[in-house]
């Protein structure tokens, strides 16, 4: 098969990491993989293999015209046969397919917000959606979402999977000492909720003086952003919570770290997740999209905005470190088991003949 992973950008963020992992698997399974980002380069282009055919058309406002024909020419060069549009690239994988009936059209449905779905703002998905040869959702509440709201389409919910990565070294030294940091990997956006993960951490800083929290992801120096940094300079935690940005060794920075945390107060299924199973470290989670299913019985649950509780996991870790060890190591095996790549490349296979 010869297919095209689109995205609009790859800054380091969940989607942009399966766009990318979905075109290098597809690639090592013989197939020929290409991928397009649309409005914007970032960090992942790093990890995109020299086998993929890559092509970023920096695309401008709303249509972008000669940014699609720069595409289009593209995809008749290489006579792709199917578009896999991932979150909000379905638009111009739209206008592709106006263009070129005779390609099949996927669209990945990524939504953060999937605990709040039904709010989300969907006329132009709608309109779009009948271009649509198949939707893939990545968690049961986006794929119900779908087939209630969108038009008739194959819908088929795929759990994200991981690629096992390569050793990665630490592109420059963390704060803390070894055997004490907290890592939370989630660019700040308000979906992700650092504000209760600091509030939890302030009572933990209180007992636990040594222990250091690390905020990786992207900062887009917005409202949300300039609040998360009050909160800290509020809580005198500036020797204790580390703001690391976005950076491209987050495979180091978990082998490096002691424990993994998500507070988020809406998912869809993170990619983080699965990368903090396959760094074999201790976890906890809020219980939003598919956290609880990808974590089973291998880490700690806790309800979304809650403080206390998080607050109440996390120093259990601390106290019983053999103990959530056990549940990391045990958590390691369940990812690499039930989230890897070449199981989730054959059912992606099969779904792509289907349509």
């Amino acid at each position: 098969m010869k297919v095209i992973q689109i995205i609009d950008s790859l800054d380091a963020g969940g989607a942009e990491r399966m766009a990318i992992q979905i075109a290098n698997e597809l690639q090592a399974a013989g197939h020929e993989s290409h991928l397009c980002t649309t409005r914007k380069e970032g960090l992942l282009k790093e990890t995109i293999s020299d086998a993929v055919g890559y092509i970023f058309i920096e695309k401008k406002g709303r249509l972008g015209l000669k940014a699609m024909t720069k595409l289009k020419t593209y995809v008749v060069k290489n006579n792709i046969e199917i578009i896999h549009a991932h979150s909000t690239s379905f638009f111009t994988a739209t206008i592709i397919k106006w263009w070129l009936p005779q390609l099949k059209l996927v669209w990945h449905d990524h939504y953060g917000n999937a605990e709040e779905v039904e709010k989300r703002s969907s006329k132009i998905i709608k309109k779009c959606s009948r271009f649509f040869n198949g939707i893939i959702s990545v968690n049961e509440k986006l794929h119900d979402w779908s087939i209630k709201q969108l038009r008739p389409s194959k819908v088929v919910y795929f759990r994200n999977f991981v690629s096992v990565t390569v050793k990665q070294d630490l592109l420059k030294s963390l704060p803390g000492i070894d055997g004490k940091r907290i890592v939370h990997l989630a660019n700040l956006r308000p979906q992700k909720d650092h504000f209760t993960l600091l509030n939890a951490f302030k009572l933990i800083a209180q007992k636990e003086s040594e222990w250091k929290l690390l905020l990786v992801g992207m900062d887009f120096q917005d409202d949300y952003s300039i609040a998360v940094k009050k909160m800290i300079s509020d809580f005198q935690l500036e020797e204790s919570v580390f703001l690391l940005g976005s950076r491209e060794d987050t495979t180091a920075i978990l082998n490096a770290s002691n424990m993994a945390v998500l507070s988020s107060k809406s998912e869809g299924l993170p990619v983080a997740l699965l990368e903090y199973g396959m760094a074999g470290i201790p976890v906890v989670v809020t219980d939003v999209g598919a956290c609880r299913e990808v974590v089973s019985i291998h880490g700690k649950i806790v309800p979304s905005q809650d403080a206390i509780l998080l607050s109440q996991a996390l120093q259990e870790i601390i106290q019983h470190p053999v103990d959530a060890k056990i549940k990391a190591q045990s958590f390691q095996e369940h990812v690499m088991t039930t989230f890897g790549a070449s199981t989730y490349i054959k059912k992606l296979e099969h779904f792509y003949s289907t349509i």
